[in-house]
């Protein structure tokens, strides 16, 4: 079996930890549909995804989104407020506790939801057609692995 290095172990090699070597294949595979969403709409990371989570699963709160997709309140509330601003989302009081607003994308946000779900599609080919479809099968279960709670 291979030894762990620890940070402190002069042979550690950054460029090999696993939480930087997810970081930096974050970040290049999601410059390209960056420009899409930020170019087409002016939207930033958090928002496309508030728009995606109200477009694939309908009618949400901030808290189940945030839930779902891992993202802090404060930014969600902040994405929230601006796609409701550009008038892709409405908020929705809920009748039975004030504190809550039931969130539901408007048409232009079901528009945009498509359009920037087509192109994440193509997107996510393009990036797979890098690898065999095993190599896509191993990588896809083991980041799932590495995201489970």
């Amino acid at each position: 079996m291979k030894r762990a290095l620890s940070v402190t172990d002069p042979k550690f090699d950054l460029t090999k930890f696993l939480p930087y070597l997810l970081n930096q294949a974050a970040e290049a595979s999601s410059l390209e549909f960056q420009r899409h969403y930020k170019g087409r709409y002016g939207m930033l990371r958090t928002e496309w995804r508030v728009l995606f989570h109200l477009g694939l699963y309908g009618r949400m709160t901030a808290s189940d989104i945030g839930a779902r997709a891992k993202m802090h309140k404060t930014k969600i509330s902040r994405a929230v407020q601006r796609l409701a601003e550009q008038r892709f989302l409405t908020r929705t009081r809920d009748k039975g506790d004030r504190r809550v607003e039931h969130l539901e994308l408007t048409a232009q946000g079901r528009k945009a939801y498509s359009d920037l779900s087509s192109v994440a599609a193509r997107y996510d080919n393009a990036l797979a057609s890098q690898f065999t479809e095993q190599e896509m099968e191993i990588l896809r279960r083991a980041l799932l692995k590495l995201g489970a709670d």
